[in-house]
């Protein structure tokens, strides 16, 4: 989409107030409710120590659980799981091959001076970000020690958030990299703070129609995003995008290895178990791969990634 933030809030282009209700294409099945969240990411790493040194003591993750083989990670004072890292000795870390799979897992800090308080941290500790301003929030990109993509963001008040028709305005613009320093006020980073939760997956697919057919129409995401070249954004409650799904990879890439580095799953956590029982009849429909797992939904899409849906509460 050819938009920059000026034209976006000047209103030069023609875009409207992205009030809530006004932006986004339903499912033809059942809708996610408004409370839908995403729950913990779970990833495949070569070296247990050697991520929580970049978990941990870079980002400033606190472990919340560890055995030999996995650790659970969350934020400072919060208890709620955010990334659990899966030890396989010895696996190939990514090898700079767009595959299938994880484009980024991205953590969405509480505000701007927290990420500002981040960023700052991060650049005196020597380690390199990429930065996309996104109209409705503010990004930077990195990748952990086996290659796996990191953003960590914030968003901008949704009274800011702007859209044409009903497509929610988003880019990828210059980031005031000066602005989002200045906003941590002089704050030091004393890790990553309470409320951080996990914003949204990011994935290579092979097709965005199936992707469609599969997280719109089969799990209820809304579509809020479809202009971008050659990406789809997902989301439920008005929230910009829990998902987004390209074929930046290109049309020969692969999923990766099972051994490999990689996404193993991630997670989407619903109000009650009726809501998860009615995603399973819509996946069903659209006859897409299901299997239960005790409570739980879990779905692999067409190219090998699985979601599994929760609930947080009985029906």
């Amino acid at each position: 989409m050819s938009v920059t933030a000026d034209d976006a809030f000047d209103h030069a282009d023609g875009s409207q107030p992205a009030t809530p209700g006004s932006y986004g294409r339903a499912p033809r099945g059942a809708r996610l409710p408004a409370a839908t969240r995403l729950g913990p990411v779970r990833l495949q790493v070569a070296d247990l120590d050697r991520s929580l040194d970049f978990y941990a003591g870079s980002l400033g993750l606190r472990v919340l659980d560890r055995d030999a083989a996995e650790a659970v990670l969350g934020a400072v004072d919060d208890q709620r799981a955010l990334v659990a890292l899966h030890e396989r000795l010895g696996a190939p870390p990514a090898d700079g091959r767009p595959r299938l799979g994880l484009y980024h897992v991205a953590l969405l800090l509480p505000d701007r001076a927290a990420l500002g308080a981040l960023v700052g941290h991060l650049a005196a500790r020597g380690v390199r970000l990429g930065a996309g301003d996104h109209l409705v929030s503010e990004a930077f990109y990195l990748n952990d020690p086996d290659g796996l993509g990191l953003e960590l963001y914030a968003d901008r008040p949704r009274a800011a958030w702007r859209r044409v028709g009903d497509e929610l305005l988003m880019a990828t613009d210059p980031v005031d990299v000066g602005g989002v320093l200045a906003a941590a006020a002089g704050r030091s980073w004393t890790g990553m703070p309470a409320g951080t939760s996990v914003g949204h997956v990011h994935l290579h697919v092979g097709d965005l129609e199936r992707a469609g057919a599969l997280y719109g129409d089969g799990l209820g995401f809304d579509r809020t995003v479809w202009s971008y070249p050659g990406a789809l954004f997902f989301g439920a409650g008005g929230y910009h995008h829990h998902l987004g799904a390209n074929t930046w990879a290109g049309a020969r890439a692969e999923a990766p290895d099972e051994d490999a580095a990689r996404l193993l799953e991630w997670m989407v956590e619903l109000p009650t178990s009726g809501d998860v029982d009615a995603v399973a009849r819509a996946v069903a429909d659209g006859g897409f791969a299901a299997t239960r797992d005790g409570a739980d939904l879990v779905v692999t899409d067409p190219w090998g990634t699985v979601v599994r849906l929760r609930a947080v509460q009985a029906r």
